[in-house]
């Protein structure tokens, strides 16, 4: 057996329990990697780094060897950026100027509903009044 197909069978033995995949939750306010909001906008890392060449308004802070950490307001106005591009159709240039004629701000704002939306609580202890009742039923 070869090494690569030795490592790969000690990793995979049966009855193995698998790595969780995914890290807890971040807070709303932490800073964010290129991956990590790319997960977030469903955007490959290269478009989100494109984007910060045509839009001086993004700027990552960089820490050694580059890495980029988005804030959370570098984030927003990605979103709303994203939001202009692919929902609304504009090109860079249009983005760009409603950045120039209404600012970081509006733009931010623009999937800011969409990013949270807010839990209905109510409705949806409803429905769980109504599936609790009905398991109770059968």
């Amino acid at each position: 057996m070869r090494h690569d197909e030795t490592a790969t069978a000690r990793r995979t033995r049966p009855g193995d329990v698998a790595p969780q995949s995914r890290a807890p939750e971040k807070s709303a306010d932490a800073f964010r990697t290129i991956s990590e909001v790319a997960e977030l906008l469903d955007t490959p890392a290269h478009v989100l780094r494109f984007w910060e060449s045509k839009f001086s308004q993004i700027k990552p802070m960089k820490r050694g060897g580059g890495r980029r950490y988005y804030r959370p307001e570098d984030v927003a106005l990605l979103r709303g950026i994203r939001e202009l591009l692919y929902e609304d159709g504009l090109t860079i240039k249009g983005v760009q100027k409603v950045l120039r004629e209404r600012g970081q701000r509006h733009v931010a704002g623009l999937a800011e509903a969409e990013a949270e939306p807010a839990p209905d609580v109510d409705a949806t202890l409803a429905r769980l009044e109504a599936l609790r009742n009905r398991l109770r039923q059968e």
